[in-house]
């Protein structure tokens, strides 16, 4: 079972939310995820995509706060996703030290930066504001050990699919995890660049 092979204080967390079966999603998605692979995860809605980024994220980070730079990025398609995305983070992190930070279009850039500065883990925000923090030195990638794209049906849009290459080659020795609902064909241009050697999880 992929629960089983978590971090003991996970398999806790989870004892706690009450979350004891995987969904075959899941079964076939995380012992993949935590090979280091970089994974194109394609399934339908409601089959556990979420819950699968979080626990691979957390599981990656060995759920604990070190440092100051982030190590797990996450990326969404907008503020209101990013903000239900944190909450739920929150549910799992609450009781530990992980330090996981949202950032959006609607904040002004200097004030994140001096709050990324504070020490983040896990750093949750949009392309187009996460590619404006790279450009103006507001991320340091060097502890970056794992990128997930939450729905990244989303970055077949022009802005987004542009500010996700710009993203992606400021950053070196990287896990990439695009979660999506279909595997589309821009999607799959990504192998030419930040998921090269990539492998595919559909359900």
């Amino acid at each position: 079972m992929p629960f089983k092979k978590l971090h003991s204080d996970i398999q806790e967390m989870l004892t706690y939310l009450e979350i004891v079966t995987p969904t075959p999603f899941q079964k076939s998605c995380i012992p993949v995820i935590k090979s280091g692979a970089n994974v194109f995860c394609t399934a339908p809605k409601d089959s556990g995509k979420t819950t699968t980024l979080i626990l691979t994220t957390l599981q990656k980070l060995k759920f604990e706060a070190v440092g100051n730079a982030p190590r797990a990025i996450v990326l969404v398609k907008d503020k209101e996703r990013a903000l239900e995305l944190y909450d739920t983070f929150l549910t799992y992190t609450r009781r530990n030290s992980l330090r996981v930070y949202v950032g959006h279009e609607e904040l002004h850039i200097d004030l994140q930066k001096s709050e990324i500065f504070e020490g983040v883990d896990i750093l949750i925000s949009t392309p187009k504001t996460m590619n404006k923090l790279f450009l103006s030195n507001g991320v340091s990638t060097s502890q970056l050990k794992i990128v997930s794209v939450d729905d990244a049906d989303f970055l077949v849009q022009n802005m987004p699919y542009t500010a996700i290459i710009a993203i992606t080659q400021s950053i070196h020795k990287c896990q990439f995890v695009l979660y999506s609902e279909e595997m589309h064909p821009k999607l799959k241009r990504f192998e030419s660049s930040f998921m090269e050697y990539s492998k595919t999880v559909t359900v």
